[in-house]
């Protein structure tokens, strides 16, 4: 946990700590995966939040550095971080003109109004108390700055349902070790529910429209990221016996002929929400 000098300890929930270990040790495993479904929106992310040259960009949860070498593109100057070890090794690696860090919400070790530009790429999925990270990205982002952020939709789009739907099939159900977001922490996942929710840490001009896309993979690919546990549908997973991953698998199977195209290829509707407001 990262501390700022004269600011005192940010208080971790059972979500949050269930979400680091979830994602120790996953970098490569999300690499291989998810990464490339995550990386579809940045473009319309950063064009929301005016990244240009020059801007001062900090990258929340940048995971192996997809927005941040975008936002370098551009000629803005980046700071990235991640809770994760193993991603800011990897995201350091890919934009060294980026200044990566390891740092976690709720609490980041930078000044007040320190960027003119913040911006989180499905962090907010990832934090036990959203409305306390907000506020925080706030914090760091100067006055008439910017902050962006995307979210998954709820109820998720056809291709992001179609693991959960395999887990339901098998009947699987949430493990006591994964809690879930605590119900006074939680908001609707929904452009109203979102554009609200950056209004209540007292963001204005808010906007926040809903990107929808179909992400191309093949099953092999989009198996491999829950086999090896990650995210929270690959703990799911990875909590059963071999017979339960094994019948997991084969609902999986089963449901992917929906989905899939000519010549095999798995075909995922999915719908994120982009959010914009200014500190």
């Amino acid at each position: 946990m990262n501390v700022v000098p004269g600011r005192g300890r940010a208080v971790q929930t059972a979500f949050d700590e269930s979400e680091r270990r979830a994602w120790a040790g996953q970098a490569d495993a999300y690499a291989a995966s998810f990464a490339k479904l995550c990386a579809y929106p940045a473009p319309e992310l950063l064009d929301a939040a005016g990244v240009k040259e020059g801007v001062r960009v900090l990258d929340v949860g940048t995971g192996t550095g997809t927005v941040a070498a975008l936002a370098c593109g551009r000629g803005a100057k980046v700071t990235a971080v991640d809770a994760e070890p193993g991603m800011v090794a990897q995201a350091a690696l890919s934009v060294p003109e980026a200044d990566v860090r390891l740092a976690a919400l709720p609490q980041l070790p930078f000044a007040d109004d320190e960027f003119d530009v913040t911006v989180g790429t499905f962090v907010l999925n990832h934090v036990g108390r959203p409305r306390q990270a907000l506020t925080e990205l706030r914090r760091v982002t100067r006055a008439g700055g910017r902050i962006a952020v995307t979210i998954w939709t709820a109820p998720a789009a056809a291709g992001q349902a179609l693991l959960g739907r395999a887990v339901q099939a098998a009947g699987v159900v949430r493990p006591a070790h994964l809690p879930a977001l605590a119900p006074e922490d939680d908001f609707l996942r929904t452009e109203q529910g979102l554009a609200a929710l950056l209004g209540e840490v007292g963001l204005t001009d808010v906007v926040c429209e809903t990107v929808t896309w179909n992400h191309r993979t093949t099953p092999e690919e989009w198996w491999s990221g829950p086999a090896a546990g990650v995210a929270t549908i690959g703990q799911i997973v990875t909590s059963q016996d071999p017979v339960g991953v094994a019948e997991i698998r084969r609902h999986f199977e089963s449901l992917c002929a929906e989905l899939t195209g000519p010549g095999g290829e798995l075909i995922l509707p999915h719908a994120a929400l982009i959010a914009c407001g200014q500190a």
